[in-house]
């Protein structure tokens, strides 16, 4: 038996249930477990804690199946654990939301795996050493568990390399997806591309978000910025507003934009789809006098690491900043950060900090995070990584 001994007094997260295990935790392995083996977690004086998947290369040096040391890692309990994270999405999808993430990690006690539903397909990212070791039982388990036409992989992540994988992406079971799959929330349509759009294809983790900025945009003038394929632009456009201006630096995510206005029966009068940095759009609008009613910031991850904080809290700051000086009396900012190493604290803080150098007060009327379909494990904190703010400026 693989067993991985713990320093002493390393073993308290685990007894608060948190599944990561790191390097420096480790003081000494009993055997040889190879990547992705499944392994005995004890305390230093020997009491086994639970089981786990070993990833000798990564700082996470063991990720947590079960919390019972008598739990047997084999086929059943992949399968078992799949149709538990697929029932609780059960009340989920319909007939007017056919897409959703069934599968979220160690928020579902599958560490390193995602799987994610467009239709009548799957996409799946297998992110850690474990959810690799067990990659075919969790495919043939899918098919099964979540009928569909066709499961294709999206392990092409760079944070593979930290587990000692390479990068992989194509069809693993069923048909190939079309290059484009029609997806419905609610009552907006839009395209996705599963095999080269962003993370499983879409962000579905922006359902509830997309659904709020809806109702608040009756009659209003929107910008929305990083607009990737126009996400909140046709759900500002649903809910009545007059005119919305999507920017984005991506030629080939305004084009897709462009087709999901057509899609949603929208002209090009009523939506302008603009190719710019939007740091450096920000402040052309600022120097032509330009006004919106409602704002929607929705960058990309500006922090991947803690070490790089300072400079995304910068970013956040400047394009708040920048936005807080366009909304006009009464306008409304929606502001987004996905960096995990920001947390909603300091969001608030830095969007405060923002509109106070913008001359500008404001009040939050809504906290923001992802969707029910990404819960967050009580324990594991760090499942939340959306947050956002809609605020009303004076």
């Amino acid at each position: 038996m693989n067993i991985v001994e713990l320093g002493k007094g390393r073993d308290s997260s685990l007894l608060r249930h948190h599944p990561w295990i790191f390097s420096g935790a480790v003081a000494a392995v009993e055997g040889t477990p190879g990547v992705g083996d499944t392994v005995t977690i004890a305390d230093s004086s020997g009491k086994a804690l639970g089981v786990a998947a070993w990833s000798p290369a990564s700082q996470i040096r063991a990720r947590m199946w079960s919390f019972d040391p008598g739990t047997v890692i084999d086929a059943d309990f992949i399968r078992e654990r799949l149709h538990r994270a697929i029932a609780r999405r059960a009340g989920l999808l319909s007939e007017t939301r056919t897409a959703c993430r069934l599968v979220y990690a160690e928020a579902d006690g599958f560490p390193g795996l995602i799987v994610d539903r467009y239709g009548d397909y799957l996409s799946c990212q297998f992110l850690s050493s474990g959810a690799e070791f067990w990659r075919d039982t969790i495919i043939a388990a899918l098919a099964e568990l979540s009928p569909c036409l066709g499961i294709y992989e999206r392990s092409d992540v760079a944070v593979r390399k930290h587990e000692g994988l390479a990068q992989r992406q194509g069809l693993v079971h069923g048909q190939e997806p079309p290059q484009w799959v029609q997806i419905q929330e609610q009552d907006r349509l839009f395209m996705v591309s599963i095999q080269q759009g962003h993370k499983t294809g879409y962000y579905l983790d922006q359902f509830d978000n997309r659904s709020l900025v809806q109702q608040l945009s009756a009659g209003k003038t929107v910008l929305n910025c990083f607009s990737y394929t126009g996400g909140f632009g046709i759900a500002a456009l649903k809910g009545g507003a007059t005119h919305v201006t999507n920017v984005d630096s991506s030629a080939p995510a305004l084009e897709l934009a462009g087709q999901n206005l057509e899609l949603n029966g929208f002209d090009a009068d009523q939506a302008e789809l603009v190719q710019a940095n939007v740091f450096e759009y920000l402040r052309e609008l600022k120097a032509s006098n330009t006004s919106y009613d409602l704002i929607v910031l929705d960058p990309p991850k500006f922090a991947e690491t803690k070490h790089q904080f300072k400079k995304a809290a910068r970013a956040y700051k400047d394009i708040a900043l920048q936005a807080a000086q366009l909304l006009s009396a009464g306008g409304t900012l929606v502001s987004f950060s996905c960096s995990g190493a920001i947390d909603p604290a300091l969001f608030q803080k830095i969007t405060a900090d923002a509109l106070l150098d913008a001359g500008r007060e404001g009040r939050i009327t809504h906290y923001l995070h992802q969707a029910e379909d990404h819960p967050v494990a009580l324990p594991f904190p760090e499942a939340l990584y959306l947050k956002g703010l809609v605020c009303v400026l004076d």
